[in-house]
């Protein structure tokens, strides 16, 4: 790709999400949404203005990492203690029914077993960015239902990259064990736990070096120094570097340059993200969604099963709630949205070709529909309650 063509594609890129993204939070949605359908528009199907160069889907990456760092910035574990069980007790059952219904599903419309266990594995991560901005729209961020919906989707987080981990090796053996999956999860559970022990107990040391350091851009430069050797690691243990990516949020997130670190990565952050919904959106062959062709209708019937089957597992959820006086079924709703992490499933499961155009489609239709309900559900369902406070 030449650099004339490299500039104009990005140019197009960041025009698009930005107009987007802006239609989407102007009507109440997130800007993701906005990303994703800009993607959509610009990409192959429709206007075919980009092209999925391996320089983009480079930077893409870069943006999913910084992204999942953010995510794990954010998760301040230790204000969770207050509901640990109910949120571990919520986060278990919104990842185990979820798995089990699209497994289920899947296996019903006679898809291979690795197959089978990607559709599941989708559904079972919540989107804690959309939870949260939902949440303090409504204020109510800090009750006891917020808090358990943040725990739990913390928690899902976790297990959700732990099973992305599990699946992307078994795409590279092309096979499906079940020693191997056990093998593949344990190792990964191994590395994050290791990654943020020895990450908390050093972390003094990256605040030291910072601090004696006087050039400019010392503390962005040193955290995504932090963050790709993390994600380095991760890749060579043979785990999916996302996971390397949100410990090192984790981590930093108890160094006393936390809100620094904040506030300097999330214009980085700006800069690649979009360009991962972009790339995305525009994977979305829009043709396989044409009702008047026979050959659609199990792309059709696919996605409306998976957005079903996506909205009664984490309804479900609501149930693991242990408070006397608490809003199970606003937590249930909290937990709907996959967001980008359902995106980043989507992306995943293409790009290591355990899915086709079709059924990559159909995941971001249910992304995009159980995104779409949840604030309004969320709204009716704290409607009149008497939620703690």
């Amino acid at each position: 790709m030449e650099l004339k063509e490299f500039l104009w594609s990005l140019i197009i890129i960041y025009t698009f999400a930005r107009v987007m993204g802006e239609f989407a939070a102007r009507i109440g949605q997130s800007a993701v949404l906005g990303e994703l359908l800009a993607g959509v528009l610009i990409g192959g199907s429709v206007l075919g203005w980009v092209e999925q160069t391996e320089t983009l889907k480079l930077l893409g990456e870069i943006g999913v990492m910084l992204l999942l760092f953010e995510v794990g910035l954010e998760s301040d574990l230790q204000s969770f203690l207050k509901v640990g069980w109910s949120a571990a007790a919520v986060a278990t059952i919104g990842v185990v029914t979820p798995f089990l219904l699209g497994y289920g599903f899947a296996l019903a419309l006679h898809m291979t077993q690795l197959q089978e266990i990607f559709v599941g594995a989708t559904l079972t991560a919540t989107s804690v960015a959309i939870s949260a901005r939902v949440l303090f729209d409504l204020g109510k961020l800090k009750t006891t239902e917020g808090n358990i919906i943040m725990g739990a989707a913390v928690i899902d987080d976790i297990l959700g990259l732990v099973t992305l981990s599990v699946i992307v090796g078994l795409a590279e053996s092309g096979n499906v064990s079940w020693l191997e999956v056990g093998r593949t999860a344990g190792l990964a559970i191994l590395f994050l736990s290791m990654a943020i022990a020895v990450g908390i107990r050093y972390a003094h040391l990256f605040t030291k070096l910072v601090n004696r350091m006087n050039t400019r851009g010392r503390v962005i430069i040193a955290a995504m120094i932090f963050t790709f050797l993390f994600g380095y690691t991760a890749e060579w243990a043979h785990i999916a570097p996302l996971v390397g990516a949100f410990a090192a949020g984790l981590v930093l997130a108890r160094t006393e340059h936390h809100a620094h670190i904040r506030e300097k990565i999330e214009p980085v952050a700006d800069v690649f993200v979009p360009i991962f919904f972009i790339l995305t959106g525009a994977a979305v062959n829009l043709n396989y969604f044409n009702p008047f062709q026979a050959e659609n209708w199990p792309v059709l019937l696919l996605a409306a099963g998976l957005t079903v089957v996506a909205i009664l597992g984490k309804l479900a959820a609501g149930l693991g709630a242990v408070e006397i006086q608490v809003n199970r079924w606003a937590i249930g709703v909290g937990m709907l949205p996959r967001g980008e992490v359902g995106l980043i499933f989507a992306s995943v499961g293409l790009s290591e070709k355990l899915i086709m155009e079709g059924e990559y489609g159909a995941i971001l239709v249910m992304v995009v529909l159980t995104t779409l309900v949840s604030p309004i559900l969320l709204k009716l369902a704290f409607k009149g309650s008497r939620a703690a406070t």
